[in-house]
């Protein structure tokens, strides 16, 4: 059940009426999401919907043993055991396959070849957002940040909750079950700025995504040979647009959907664009990942205190297992790869005697050089495999003589649009927001009825599933 569908749209008005109308017994309206959530994912594959049930009742338990538990050793070593249970299941479903490939591909260029019991493994959607839901809400225990005594309702409605349960953003148990504890109140909805966020993510996704998508990403990276190293370029562009546009846009409207519920989630994107430098830009892009890998990685590795090569090799392991994250391919290694020794290559740098504050000119160069650098690295992102990544890097010296075929005011009207946006002013939506309340509620309804039918009319046919959905 995809957001920008009919079926999600009467899915979440049954949800909205039924869950505010229960918002005077909270442990019957948490029940009711909780139903609804199990309801949104079974329309993905109803067989693992047990996969989600097992998981939050596992997680449930080992919190209230790591809770219970006095000894700290003790405390540590349910902790570890829990998280690698976690782990393990999201590395069977998504890596067993991967990892046979590779070592069948190893022995036989090793020329001892064997057979391996290799399985048709179906990938649960979602599972890298529920698990890391799961750990952060384990170690947040473990760290006294959330009480271990949490229902069982509880804990189920914060990893299953629909909005954020098949692409994010990664919510923490700190900062989502303090939420389930308090009085909904209907007065107390952020109605203007969810509808504003579910408009805008609608706009990214069904406008500019998908237009870039079907019309210049796909043919380009399907057969890059067959296009001019200007259509290759344009279609990098292309690419970095789309895939923030696509993302992004879940990410607005998940969160726009729990602010009507009455709920809050994190901000997940800050025009990651104008970043000028990595580490800023790990600080705007998928904000919830990032931060998740730092808070529970990064800094449980040692982070920063102790001393510069295992700051640099902390650096490395945080990107290159969160490359690993993105998907079982040699293509998403490369891509965090790439990412660990950016960091690390700044870190060497920012660290030098004669380091100082850039002007303002050289900053302009820097978000030049990091959003190409960005988009060097989407190449491997966006590739089907190592070998069409590599076909398409080294097309650009190659087909000089063929014509451009991209290089159209549409394709290059959306291109310039999805990079517009990272240079508005910051506070631009809460103005509009500010705007958009002042009106009457006649007035609202009817400006968003004008744009919905306006995304409707302009949109592509049918509804492209969001990238982050194979993650």
């Amino acid at each position: 059940m995809l957001f920008p569908t009919l079926n999600f749209g009467l899915f979440f008005l049954v949800v909205f009426f039924g869950s505010w109308s229960l918002y005077r017994k909270p442990e019957s309206r948490k029940f009711f999401l909780l139903l609804a959530s199990y309801f949104f994912y079974s329309f993905w594959d109803w067989r693992f919907v047990s996969l989600l049930l097992i998981s939050s009742l596992f997680n449930f338990l080992a919190g209230r043993f790591i809770a219970s538990s006095t000894v700290a050793s003790s405390r540590k070593l349910i902790l570890t055991i829990a998280i690698v249970i976690n782990l393990g299941i999201l590395g069977f479903f998504k890596y067993y396959g991967f990892f046979l490939e590779s070592l069948a591909e190893l022995l036989y260029r090793l020329q001892i070849e064997r057979d391996l019991p290799f399985l048709e493994i179906i990938l649960p959607v979602g599972i890298s957002f529920f698990t890391f839901q799961g750990i952060s809400y384990l170690v947040d225990i473990y760290r006294g940040k959330v009480q271990g005594n949490y229902s069982l309702l509880d804990v189920m409605l914060y990893i299953s909750f629909f909005p954020q349960l098949v692409a994010g953003p990664i919510v923490r148990a700190a900062d989502f079950m303090p939420q389930l504890q308090k009085q909904p109140d209907p007065n107390q909805i952020l109605v203007s700025m969810g509808l504003l966020l579910i408009l805008w993510g609608l706009f990214k996704k069904a406008i500019v995504a998908n237009y870039l998508a079907v019309e210049l990403v796909e043919p380009v990276f399907f057969d890059p040979t067959a296009y001019s190293p200007v259509d290759l370029l344009i279609a990098v562009y292309g690419y970095a647009v789309q895939i923030y546009c696509d993302f992004s846009a879940y990410s607005d409207i998940a969160i726009g959907i729990a602010a009507l519920l009455g709920y809050h989630f994190p901000k997940n994107f800050d025009q990651p664009y104008r970043s000028a430098s990595l580490r800023e830009f790990w600080h705007r892009w998928h904000i919830s990942l990032s931060t998740w890998l730092r808070d529970y990685l990064y800094i449980p590795l040692g982070g920063n205190r102790l001393g510069t090569f295992k700051t640099y090799r902390n650096l490395f392991i945080t990107m290159f297992l969160g490359g690993i994250w993105h998907g079982a391919a040699w293509t998403f290694l490369l891509w965090g790869t790439f990412h660990g020794i950016g960091l690390m290559i700044e870190r060497f740098i920012s660290g030098m005697k004669n380091w100082q504050t850039t002007p303002k000119f050289m900053r302009y160069l820097m978000i030049f050089f990091i959003f190409h650098f960005v988009c060097f690295t989407w190449i491997f992102f966006r590739a089907e495999d190592f070998d069409m990544a590599i076909l398409f890097i080294t097309a650009f010296g190659n087909n000089w003589e063929i014509a451009t075929t991209f290089i159209t005011p549409f394709i290059i009207t959306m291109i310039v649009l999805g990079i517009g946006i990272h240079f508005t002013p910051p506070q631009t939506l809460n103005i509009i927001e500010t705007l958009f309340h002042r009106q009457s509620v006649i007035v609202q309804g009817l400006l968003v009825g004008l744009a919905i039918v306006a995304i409707e009319a302009f949109g592509m046919e049918g509804v492209a599933p969001f990238i982050y959905f194979q993650f």
